[in-house]
């Protein structure tokens, strides 16, 4: 299938990338600038706040060969700026949510059949608050509310919410992918050693996090998915981070929250159930921090 990635210098869109292209598809990378490292499929700039950029995009313009026949089969929208902090709000929300409008928009109205759309986990709205908040049950699934307070939260939201809406007005088949905390060879020792060697160390979606590979297979089986209408689906690694006891160090670390420890198959399962992403995808997660430690 042809299919367009956004976001593609992004630790994201870098595994969106070479997952499609191991499985055979005919892949273009677009992001603001050029990458860094070299490309493992043809490469195009684009603002995606810029509408008429998105819809010569969506339509086919490729690298060094100007427009082309036809449409993209698949769109995986991976770009955004990928959390609050570091740009003013403003900048973040409006910045999110103008691209993914845009990309909605012109999938729409090329007719493109499927998009995958790289959503978050921050959706519920526990990272990022500025006023306590806490899940309401462990592990979480796609059924807990979604209470963001902060823009980067919020325009993951209404991203979902943009989605919902064009698969209403149009033949669009729309996945929308929750990851967790993304890992690669460069991120995991940084990131989630001093967790490890921390047994206090907090975390609001009860240490759960994936591996940057395990998130690109389920972007392949999303993008060639028959799934229809629009689905949200979280993923993430089948442990927790150092294989901490779920029930047990959620009871000690956060002993005053009123969150509900629903039953688990193994001591060390993620804070995220990632049931309905097997179910409708047959994607399991096969990788584990440990394999890095």
């Amino acid at each position: 299938m042809r299919t367009l990635v956004t976001g593609a210098r992004g630790k994201v869109g870098v595994a969106a990338v070479d997952a499609l292209v191991r499985a055979g598809h005919d892949v273009t990378a677009t992001d603001l600038a050029p990458p860094s490292f070299d490309r493992s499929a043809p490469y195009v700039s684009a603002d995606l706040t810029n509408a008429g950029d998105v819809y010569a995009l969506v339509g086919g313009f490729s690298e060094g060969e100007g427009p082309k026949a036809g449409r993209y089969d698949v769109v995986v929208h991976a770009a955004a700026i990928p959390a609050p902090g570091r740009h003013a709000p403003a900048t973040v929300f409006t910045n999110n949510i103008g691209a993914l409008f845009n990309v909605v928009e012109a999938c729409v109205r090329w007719g493109v059949p499927r998009l995958v759309n790289i959503s978050s986990e921050t959706a519920t709205g526990f990272h990022f608050a500025e006023r306590p908040a806490y899940p309401e049950y462990l592990p979480l699934d796609e059924e807990h509310p979604c209470a963001p307070q902060d823009p980067y939260g919020l325009s993951k939201v209404f991203g979902e919410q943009l989605c919902d809406a064009a698969v209403r007005r149009s033949d669009l088949k729309v996945l929308s992918l929750r990851p967790t905390w993304v890992q690669n060879d460069a991120s995991y020792r940084p990131n989630l050693g001093p967790i490890i060697d921390d047994p206090t160390a907090p975390s609001l979606t009860g240490w759960s996090y994936v591996d940057a590979d395990d998130l690109g297979d389920a972007i392949v089986l999303a993008a060639e998915s028959d799934v229809p209408g629009h689905e949200v689906l979280y993923i993430a690694a089948a442990d927790t981070v150092g294989g901490r006891d779920l029930h047990e160090t959620w009871r000690a670390v956060y002993p005053d929250a009123p969150t509900e420890l629903r039953p688990v198959k193994r001591k060390d399962a993620s804070g995220i159930d990632c049931s309905k992403a097997e179910r409708l995808l047959g994607w399991r997660p096969t990788r584990s921090w440990r394999d890095k430690f």
